[in-house]
């Protein structure tokens, strides 16, 4: 079983992978549309912040790329848009912190349209990660949560998104039972790490229809500051 592992901004991610473990990619989370007028529907008073739940999401959202929110706002790159989105929350130190950035993309955001869920991993992504963690024979994953210390085994057919979105609200990671396959949400950050002992990883992201940036000697966990692009 692996344990949630921290990745550190010193070296790139593929040379802090566990052993074994060859190819990696950062699996964008899509941006939430919701119904027009939903957030009217729920708010009390329109300064109320609001955000649809997990399940909402699954039952009513819409997810949107990145690269449409890109269309949209003027941005230019993923790395722009990863900087935008991380200025809103307040998740980057000032020196880092491009709020001219943040203000051009909330300025062309559109009616109920929500930023893609932080922290944990999007519940867009768990019907495909769920088949990619079972496309190898395997019939159960292992589950490690670092805050709490929660751990188990659970079985891939016998769970359902919404169980698995709500294992936790932060970080998590979740791996096959034949310890080929991870998939590791980050903290403060909109994506989810993907890595596999495999080495067609393009072409698991690509069958999946994923926005992913796949991850070369030179891509840092920080890969949407200079250091980090490529």
């Amino acid at each position: 079983m692996l344990n949630y592992i921290w990745l550190n901004d010193k070296s790139s991610i593929l040379k802090q992978l566990p052993q074994g473990f060859k190819t990696a990619a950062i699996l964008l989370h899509p941006f939430v549309q919701m119904p027009l007028g939903w957030a009217q529907s729920k708010q009390k008073n329109e300064c109320e912040p609001i955000y649809p739940s997990n399940e909402e999401i699954l039952n009513l959202g819409e997810p949107v790329s990145w690269e449409q929110v890109l269309k949209d706002s003027g941005l230019k790159t993923h790395e722009e848009l990863a900087l935008a989105l991380k200025t809103s929350i307040g998740a980057l130190r000032q020196e880092y912190a491009r709020t001219d950035l943040a203000d051009k993309l909330n300025l062309n955001f559109k009616t109920d349209l929500y930023y893609p869920t932080e922290d944990s991993t999007s519940v867009f992504l768990i019907s495909g990660l769920l088949k990619v963690l079972g496309s190898n024979g395997a019939n159960k994953f292992f589950f490690s949560e670092p805050i709490f210390d929660k751990s188990g085994i659970l079985e891939i057919d016998n769970i359902t998104l919404l169980e698995i979105s709500e294992l936790t609200d932060k970080e998590l990671i979740l791996m096959d039972e034949n310890m080929k396959f991870a998939f590791m949400s980050v903290y403060d950050s909109f994506f989810t790490l993907f890595f596999t002992k495999d080495e067609n990883i393009t072409q698991i992201v690509q069958s999946r229809n994923w926005e992913a940036i796949i991850c070369n000697n030179e891509t840092y966990i920080n890969w949407y500051l200079s250091r980090g692009i490529y």
